[in-house]
């Protein structure tokens, strides 16, 4: 039982996380951008605490962190949707507002938190298996969550006791993809999931698992978990 904070916690992945660690006994907070979404998500799991929270803004994480109080476990899963396709056609500033949406937020939640955090506590990142295969149309994106799974080792080291991780998950079927017209998303999904060891697209739940688990396990700390359904052995 402890205290967690989940930031990116109103969908997908964060809210599957939150959700398990309810289960696990922790008082949770959820916070992310959309009052919409957090609302759905309180509206389905009434235990959830909810904060409105734009993570780039160093004045509000403060805020945020100042009324949650200490925190047992910080999860940092935010989005980082822009930035794929071949280096030729890439958009830099595209590519660059990524970064700023997703490793830079994630930065300033981790440094703000550390005042927070109890010297046995955990922080657990999320990245994404484009950091670590070589998959034609995925330089930019990939460099972003490498820039995040890349945080894991020195933090650990830097911060220990408390533990740092991360899960690198591959193809999840979460709001990520939700630019994609829904019948063009499950075609695209079954021909994924023949290419799979698993022979599967995973949920957010199984991706949550394993977030869960690199927060609450004491012995685990400098660690990235690939969440894959074996992507990384057939990409």
């Amino acid at each position: 039982m402890g205290t967690s904070l989940v930031v990116g916690g109103s969908s997908g992945i964060g809210l599957a996380t939150a959700v398990r660690l309810l289960a696990h006994g922790d008082s949770v907070h959820i916070a992310g951008r959309s009052p919409q979404r957090l609302g759905a998500a309180t509206a389905a799991h009434l235990d959830l605490k909810p904060h409105v929270l734009d993570a780039g803004d160093p004045a509000a994480v403060a805020a945020v962190l100042e009324e949650v109080g200490p925190i047992d476990r910080l999860v940092v899963t935010l989005s980082g949707s822009k930035g794929a396709g071949r280096l030729a056609d890439l958009d830099l500033g595209e590519l660059r507002s990524a970064f700023e949406e997703k490793l830079w937020p994630t930065l300033t939640v981790v440094k703000a938190a550390l005042p927070h955090l109890g010297s046995r506590g955990s922080v657990t990142l999320v990245g994404a298996v484009t950091a670590r295969i070589g998959m034609p149309g995925t330089a930019g994106i990939g460099a972003l969550n490498a820039a995040v799974e890349a945080l894991v080792a020195p933090l650990a080291a830097e911060l220990a006791p408390l533990r740092v991780n991360a899960v690198s998950p591959g193809y999840v079927d979460t709001p990520w993809w939700s630019g994609l017209p829904a019948t063009d998303r499950e075609a695209f999904f079954a021909e994924v999931a023949q290419g799979l060891p698993t022979g599967r697209i995973a949920s957010a739940d199984d991706v949550a698992e394993a977030v869960v688990l690199l927060a609450t396990n004491a012995n685990l700390t400098g660690t990235v978990i690939e969440s894959t359904g074996g992507a990384h052995l057939t990409a």
